[in-house]
């Protein structure tokens, strides 16, 4: 018997569905990247809800008190807060030591180089360093750094501001991650 008359065996027919699913999985896997997944629908709501009000927040503070207390930096930490709980940049650690090194890097080299551009970029290059070195990723804390050199704010005024608003942003999204129970649980670590 030859090759051409030997029996062949029926291709498996899958369904019309299966066979379109094969096809297109590869090609939705490879579309999507490494891009974390999309959040549903409630974890997004909660996530910017949280993020929103901790800054509404901060801004009715800033104005009882006569004193901003809403910086670009602290819109970034709520950010990674609300919305990327178990990061290494969002735990309580990072967030607020982070933070803190910041402004102690900003009012050094405001008083060693001055308020310029310059002297901000060398503060922010600076803080990032420290954090990296001390183990409190953070890299909105590199701005709170360039704010501090570019602003010159009274450090008697600022930093305890500071210092009580990451612990906001902290506190809040503890208790954030405990009201919707399917939230990650925040902090993935304290310390």
């Amino acid at each position: 018997m030859s090759i051409d008359t030997a029996p062949r065996p029926e291709p498996v027919r899958a369904a019309p569905e299966a066979a379109q699913a094969a096809i297109e999985a590869p090609r939705r896997r490879k579309a999507a990247g490494r891009a974390p997944a999309r959040p549903t629908p409630a974890a997004a709501f909660h996530s910017v809800s949280a993020a929103t009000a901790v800054l509404l927040g901060l801004v009715a503070i800033g104005a009882m008190i006569h004193e901003p207390v809403l910086i670009p930096p602290l819109a970034a930490s709520a950010a990674l807060v609300h919305s990327a709980p178990t990061l290494p940049l969002a735990q309580p650690r990072s967030v607020v030591v982070g933070h803190l090194l910041g402004a102690a890097v900003g009012y050094g080299v405001l008083a060693a180089a001055g308020s310029s551009a310059w002297a901000a970029a060398v503060a922010a290059g600076v803080t990032l360093a420290l954090m990296m070195a001390a183990r409190t990723p953070h890299s909105p804390a590199c701005a709170t750094a360039v704010v501090i050199v570019l602003q010159t704010p009274a450090p008697a005024r600022f930093v305890p501001l500071l210092l009580g608003a990451t612990v906001l942003l902290v506190l809040t999204e503890y208790a954030a991650s405990r009201i919707r129970r399917t939230a990650p649980r925040y902090p993935a670590y304290w310390w």
